[in-house]
């Protein structure tokens, strides 16, 4: 996939999964297009990042099953998907690719869904990067010459094996072609070559610029082009400026063979956000509503709920959590929702409330043996595979009763290792989380008091646990960053079978258990004993005191949060010794909001490398420069505010993707942020990326300190979050209104305020004048425009 940048986001679905080979971008994807509003968004970003699902081994018809969330460009024409073969010891190969447009996206508001065919990849067609050229008519005494000036490219597409190309540039006007001459190894080329036409006033040629890539032994291979109407220099006289290379359609496409199809599921959302100013009314309100925990007729948190379908339900919960937990009240949000939830059903807990299942609030589980075991499990006689055992060239057929038992107790040993590591967790589990879940229990005791109601509290806490954290994060570790791959098939039915029993524990319900699925029965004895351990761990949970409680918040407090944290390879330059991959040394890093640091093991005392307010860039490395597309480098100051530059090199093309995504977002606010660098390394004497001898030369390529990329658990964008919420709240406004008509014919209140509001009293008159007042402030933002430079007042952004 080549958008501009993206996140990656769980999904919480999983099928069936086969034995096969294959790499993708995505099955499921969804993108968002964030406007260039007055808080100003790059005007175009130059390179493409892909994101990558796992590799599905050996087969034809693959199924990945992830889902991609993907922030672009405002400028970006196209998002293409393209499907690779993966090989060991030489590059990908490319299968075939999808290519929607902007207009075909455009026209599916709801998503596009469906089958789309594989279309050859037209290496003409795969351009990339920017050429700076100057152009001028120089009119002389007898004639008039057209003098076209090559200055340098940046960021143009690798071709060679070494992860550059060797480019130089044709220029094509009336007949006669001009080339420059050829830069080795390079994607960021410097000619400074100039070239003259004669020209004839009224010639209708077009001036084509081309860029190529040289090579000894194969035909050249095309870079991308430029092409100007020469016509309209005879006004201007000159022009100069950075030019987007453009791909080469001019062949006719014949008709292809059949090279598969790839389903899809494609949503492009618009959204211009505002100045954080604009939506502080509306936070301020959402907040006053929670902090206040109130119910009646008129609660706001009560009508979002009763007017949200179920189809946007889940999308306006996250979102609504996400805006809370960054004011600090995603507990109080969620126990408004519980008192919500428990004050209209007889039931211990519904399944239809405005409840987020959000893999932000807790850990996942490990499932590791089972992967590495690759066992044969079944427990249902009707699925079961009689094989051979045996050994010695001796062999029986086993039976049916020897497979049922021999899985039976596979299953219990990996359950009953999963509850006792869950049972020893109860002080891993994160603070907000645990007060979230102690407030639950309370909640649901008073609600049902009662001794026949005794296990309810408990399978309300379990609820979240098992049923909607665990048994999903078992059945797809991948796709909740536990494991680089999906399962084959015969671990997917492992790991759904522990997950079913994971759901009999959370249930603590043995005989509608039994009564659904007979056949999981051996299992019961390690259920119970699950039951047993689960209670004593959420008794254990909800039970810490309330003063044990705030002081650890307090010492929480005293650190800086988290971002994210993980094992890389480090390369810091000294010398101007050779930088190869072997150099790079493992670490595990910590990225909190102050600083990034390192140690040898994730409890190993951290070390400060990096404050984050020096930070002045985070950028990808070129392939060349290590041997790998996975390296970043951070560029910074030092205590004695000398540049200096930290190289990482990551795993796979996602983890990149989200430790840029993460340091460009806590050091987006940074003073002196750099708007140029150079992607490759100053190796010897001179900068392996545009061959230049400076050191301290301006960099040869932009930075995207704007372009944020995201995951999950990446800072939060309340900016963005307010943005949709309003976006939903717009769309009922006409129901909220007549809501308001009716409540205010109830009390004798008057109409909606048309002006400021002067009636704190009712919370919906102020969110119906929020709304307008958000209309207003939209109609007249320069959505169409761009700073020149960056705000200072940016928030990060997802």
């Amino acid at each position: 996939m080549k958008p501009s940048d993206h996140i990656i986001k769980p999904s919480n679905h999983q099928k069936h999964h086969q034995n096969r080979k294959s790499s993708c971008c995505s099955r499921e994807w969804r993108g968002m297009c964030r406007k260039p509003g007055a808080c100003g968004w790059p005007g175009q970003v130059l390179r493409v990042v892909s994101c990558r699902t796992a590799t599905v081994w050996k087969t034809l018809c693959p199924f990945w099953g992830e889902e991609y969330q993907v922030y672009l460009s405002p400028t970006f024409h196209a998002v293409a998907f393209y499907v690779m073969d993966e090989d060991a010891l030489s590059r990908d190969d490319v299968i075939g690719k999808v290519c929607l447009t902007r207009d075909t996206l455009a026209a599916h508001p709801k998503g596009f869904s469906g089958w789309a065919h594989l279309t050859e990849v037209d290496p003409d067609e795969e351009v990339q990067g920017e050429i700076h050229l100057r152009l001028e008519v120089v009119r002389g005494p007898r004639a008039c010459r057209l003098r076209c000036s090559v200055l340098e490219a940046r960021d143009l597409a690798p071709k060679d094996r070494n992860g550059a190309s060797d480019p130089f540039v044709r220029v094509r006007y009336n007949g006669r072609m001009q080339e420059t001459s050829v830069v080795k190894k390079s994607c960021y080329p410097r000619w400074n070559e100039t070239f003259e036409f004669e020209l004839e006033e009224g010639a209708a040629e077009a001036l084509c610029v081309e860029a190529w890539d040289w090579d000894l032994v194969s035909r050249n291979d095309f870079l991308g082009k430029v092409v100007f109407n020469v016509q309209r220099l005879w006004v201007a006289q000159q022009e100069e400026g950075w030019f987007r290379l453009q791909p080469d359609q001019s062949k006719s496409r014949q008709e292809e063979d059949n090279l598969g199809s790839l389903q899809l599921e494609v949503r492009l959302r618009d959204e211009t956000v505002l100045p954080s100013g604009c939506y502080q009314p509306l936070v301020q309100l959402l907040c006053h509503e929670v902090k206040l925990g109130i119910q009646g007729p008129g609660q706001l948190i009560s009508l979002i709920e009763e007017m949200t379908s179920t189809e946007c339900r889940q999308d306006v919960a996250t979102s609504l959590l996400k805006l809370f937990l960054g004011q600090g009240l995603a507990k109080d949000f969620l126990d408004l929702l519980f008192q919500l939830e428990l004050g209209r059903t007889s039931e211990a807990w519904g399944e239809g409330s405005l409840e987020p299942r959000t893999p932000e609030m807790l850990g996942g589980t490990k499932s590791g043996k089972v992967f590495e075991e690759k066992k044969y499990v079944e427990l249902d006689p009707s699925k079961v595979e009689v094989k051979d055992v045996g050994c010695s060239g001796l062999h029986r057929p086993q039976t049916e009763a020897e497979v049922l038992e021999q899985s039976a107790q596979t299953l219990r040993a990996h359950l009953g290792a999963l509850l006792s590591a869950l049972s020893r967790s109860v002080r891993a589990c994160p603070a907000v989380v645990r007060a979230t879940f102690r407030q639950l229990f309370w909640r649901v005791r008073e609600r049902f008091p009662g001794a026949q109601h005794e296990n309810l509290p408990f399978i309300a806490v379990t609820s979240f646990l098992c049923l909607r954290f665990f048994s999903p994060a078992i059945m797809a570790p991948k796709l909740f960053h536990l494991r680089e791959r999906h399962a084959d098939a015969r671990t997917s039915r492992t790991l759904l079978l522990l997950a079913k029993a994971v759901q009999n524990v959370g249930n603590m319900d043995m005989q509608a258990s039994r009564a659904k699925e007979a056949w999981m029965e051996p299992l019961q004895p390690t259920v119970r004993q699950g039951v047993a351990q689960l209670k004593d761990f959420i008794t254990k949970l909800v039970d810490i005191e309330e003063k044990e409680e705030l002081d650890l918040q307090r010492a929480l407090g005293l650190q800086a949060p988290l971002v994210k944290e993980g094992p890389l390879f480090i390369h810091r330059t000294k010398g101007k010794g050779p930088l190869t991959s072997s150099s790079f040394k493992k670490l595990h890093f910590s990225l909190t909001t102050e600083a990034l640091s390192f140690a040898k093991t994730p409890s190993s005392k951290k070390s400060t490398l990096i404050k984050l307010a020096n930070v002045r860039a985070a950028e990808k490395v070129e392939e060349k420069s290590f041997g790998s597309s996975h390296v970043l480098q951070v560029i910074y100051t030092d205590d004695a505010g000398r540049p200096q530059t930290a190289y990482l090199q990551c795993k796979c093309v996602n983890e990149l993707n989200q430790w840029l995504s993460a340091l460009r977002k806590v050091s987006i606010n940074n003073p002196g942020l750099l708007g140029s660098y150079h992607p490759g390394v100053f190796r010897g004497d001179k900068w392996s990326c545009c061959h230049q001898k400076d050191r301290t030369d301006l960099g040869c390529d932009k930075t995207r300190s704007r372009v944020t990329l995201q995951e999950w658990n990446d800072p939060l964008d309340q900016d963005l979050e307010a943005q949709l919420i309003y976006q939903h709240l717009l769309g009922m406004e006409a129901a909220l209104r007549e809501k308001h008509r009716e409540l205010s014919a109830g009390t004798g209140a008057g109409s909606v305020p048309t002006g400021p509001c002067e009636a704190p009293e009712d919370p919906l008159a102020q969110l119906l004048q929020v709304l307008q007042n958000l209309r207003e402030a939209h109609r007249s933002s320069p959505a169409g425009s761009l700073p020149a430079e960056p705000s200072r007042r940016l928030q990060p952004q997802t």
